[in-house]
C-alpha cells in the first residue's frame, strides 16, 4: 500500500503492549541474569550466560523493530461512510459460488494478523477483491489455480456474533527462558542441542 501501512486501533495496542513488556519487564530481567551469570566466572563454559546473552540480543532486535514499526503505522478508525461496504477493518462473511462454502474473515494490516487464520492483510488478493463491495455483491478472486467467485453475505465493523474471534498469537515471553533458569544458585547445565533448540524457538518469532 502507498504511504504509511495501516493498522486497526486494536492491533496497534497489542504491538505497543508487547513493546512495553519487553522494555519495562523482560529486558531488565534478562539483563540481570546476564550480569549474574557473568559474575560466576568462565563465560565460555557458562551455558546460562551464553543463552541469556543471546536472548538479550534477540529482545533488543525485537524492541528496535517494534519501535520503528509503531512510528510508521497509521491507525485507521471506523468512519460512518464505510457502513454497508467492505473497507479496512471490516468483518466479512463470504460464500463461494462453486461449492457454497462459507468463510468469515476480517481485513486488517499486515502487522496485526498475529497468526489468526481468519484475519487477512488488506494487501492479500482476497481483500483486494472484496474492497468496496456491498452485501449481495460478488468478488472475483484471482489465484494460481484460477479465478473463484465469492458472494458477500454480511459486513460489520463491530465484532459480530457470527464471527469467531481467535486468540492472537503472542510470543511466549514468560517461558522462553525457563529451561535456562539457574536453580539454587547453580548454573543450569544445557547441552549445545538444548541451547540451539531454545534459541530457534524464539528466533522463529523474530522478524527476518
Amino acid at each position: 500500500m502507498a504511504g504509511k501501512p495501516y493498522i486497526t486501533a486494536q492491533g496497534y495496542e497489542l504491538l505497543k503492549k508487547e513493546l512495553d513488556y519487553l522494555w519495562l519487564e523482560k529486558r531488565p530481567d534478562v539483563t540481570a541474569k546476564v550480569s549474574w551469570a557473568a559474575s560466576l566466572g568462565d563465560r565460555s563454559e557458562n551455558a546460562d550466560y551464553q543463552y541469556n546473552k543471546r536472548l538479550l540480543a534477540q529482545i533488543d532486535r525485537r524492541i528496535r523493530y517494534l519501535r520503528k514499526t509503531l512510528n510508521k503505522l497509521q491507525i485507521v478508525e471506523f468512519n460512518a461512510q464505510q457502513e454497508g461496504r467492505v473497507f479496512f477493518g471490516a468483518y466479512v462473511e463470504i460464500e463461494a459460488d462453486d461449492d457454497e462454502s462459507i468463510m468469515q474473515l476480517r481485513i486488517v494490516g499486515s502487522e496485526e494478523i498475529f497468526g489468526r487464520d481468519n484475519y487477512i492483510s488488506v494487501d492479500a488478493p482476497m481483500a483486494k477483491a472484496l474492497l468496496g463491495k456491498s452485501e449481495g455483491d460478488d468478488a472475483v478472486v484471482h489465484t494460481p489455480k484460477g479465478d473463484r467467485i465469492w458472494y458477500v453475505n454480511k459486513i460489520s465493523y463491530k465484532s459480530p456474533e457470527w464471527f469467531t474471534e481467535q486468540e492472537p498469537h503472542q510470543i511466549d515471553h514468560e517461558n522462553m527462558d525457563d529451561d535456562a533458569a539457574p536453580a539454587d544458585g547453580e548454573v543450569a547445565e544445557l547441552t549445545p542441542e538444548e541451547l540451539k533448540k531454545l534459541e530457534q524457538g524464539y528466533l522463529s518469532t523474530m522478524v527476518k
